[in-house]
């Protein structure tokens, strides 16, 4: 909760993703050559299932443009800041942003497992909505309508709206620990949520394409779910997250009390 008060000066792009993720995969050893996730090319396809990106002149497309301008009135406020924190969708920071839904200050020495894991799915959502994001092509909110928003547009310029990758990133977490930690599945999934709602919060995002990223990332992570690979990993993850709650000495997050209004808090 603490990195809330910190501005991000210049949040990861998507150019920096690739290679983040890339560096991620080589230290986890899942391929250096060829990176892979739970699914097969061709196992699943997001286009049948996702809906097609808004259009000007109809309903979800005013709903956006109404959404984008009014949003702007939270710039400065505590939910602006918790969006400004969310920006860094390096997965350190992922960590941090659902330790307090978990109960454990989550890091990557401390839960290597459980990075791994994600860091494998991550390959199968986000390529689904790789797939939308470059089929819809669909302008970001700013690049329609003026106004400020809460990271450096030059970063995003290059990377189309729908669906949000950083949406699916932070609901592919939210599913994963969901599944590893179930007693805690109502936190998680509400940060998860959250974590969404502040691309639309922050205006680098159609509020459309937050639900979109939600769907993407649910409906790929409903297939990798019935992987043997996956299930062996689940294990793996679940039983070092157990044993971070049992441990006395482990690291607990702080200002968890602020962060759970924050989230409560409707935004629309």
């Amino acid at each position: 909760m603490a990195r809330i008060a910190v501005m991000i000066a210049r949040p990861l792009t998507r150019p920096l993703l690739a290679v983040a993720l890339g560096a991620t995969l080589l230290a986890t050893g899942l391929g250096a050559e060829k990176p892979h996730g739970y699914l097969a090319d061709g196992a699943f396809d997001i286009l049948a299932v996702l809906p097609p990106a808004p259009i000007k002149g109809d309903a979800r497309y005013k709903a956006d443009r109404t959404i984008f301008k009014q949003t702007r009135a939270m710039i400065g406020s505590p939910r602006y800041r918790l969006a400004t924190s969310d920006a860094d969708y390096r997965q350190p920071a992922l960590m941090a942003d659902f330790s307090c839904a978990v109960g454990v200050a989550l890091t990557p020495e401390d839960a290597p497992r459980t990075k791994a894991l994600v860091d494998r799915a991550v390959i199968d959502t986000e390529r689904q909505t790789g797939i939308a994001k470059r089929f819809y092509k669909r302008l970001r909110p700013f690049q329609i309508d003026k106004g400020d928003i809460c990271e450096p547009k030059a970063g995003l310029i290059d990377s189309y709206d729908y669906p949000s990758g950083h949406t699916t990133l932070g609901w592919t977490w939210a599913l994963i620990l969901s599944d590893a930690l179930p007693d805690r599945a109502t936190a998680i999934l509400a940060r998860g949520r959250a974590y969404g709602d502040s691309r639309f919060v922050c205006g680098a995002h159609n509020e459309s394409a937050v639900e979109g990223g939600k769907l993407s990332a649910g409906s790929t992570m409903a297939v990798v779910r019935t992987t043997a690979a996956y299930q062996a990993d689940l294990a793996a993850a679940r039983s070092e997250l157990q044993a971070l709650e049992a441990n006395p000495a482990a690291a607990k997050p702080t200002g968890c009390d602020e962060e759970a209004k924050l989230v409560a808090q409707r935004v629309l």
